[in-house]
């Protein structure tokens, strides 16, 4: 029987002993914020649509509306729209961004809640006395 049956493999020299979906999301939030375009991006879509003048965009985005359009970040950061869109996936995969759909057109939003979950449990994980820590919350 493999390790892999048993659930054990081992990545880097480290042995882990099946799925820890904790860990999982921590390192999608660090690749998420890796990059210093995407957290260039997580700022604008912070500030909202009022980050940039998009008035010549052609973007059909009214007062109030939210999200930024995935062209619109094409404009701001001079860059193709597979570029743009490998970003957000990023971002999404890491749950810190929404999209919608409206039409053919992509609203990227940041997902306030979701951002502050994430980067609270990764304050925990990192800062929280391991005394203090519940078990199974342990190094390994």
């Amino acid at each position: 029987m493999s390790s892999e049956e048993l659930g054990v493999v081992e990545e880097y020299g480290v042995r882990q002993d099946g799925p820890d979906e904790r860990v999982d999301r921590l390192v999608a939030l660090g690749r998420a914020l890796s990059d210093p375009i995407r957290v260039r991006m997580l700022g604008m879509m912070a500030d909202g649509r009022g980050c940039c003048d998009f008035s010549g965009s052609g973007v059909p985005a009214d007062e109030g509306d939210e999200g930024i359009c995935v062209c619109e970040f094409e404009e701001h950061f001079l860059m193709g729209q597979s570029k743009v869109s490998y970003h957000m996936r990023k971002l999404k995969d890491a749950g810190l961004v929404r999209e919608e759909r409206r039409g053919k057109w992509s609203f990227y939003s940041l997902d306030r809640e979701a951002a502050g979950e994430l980067l609270g449990e990764a304050a925990d994980r990192l800062l929280t006395d391991p005394e203090k820590r519940s078990v199974g919350d342990g190094c390994c």
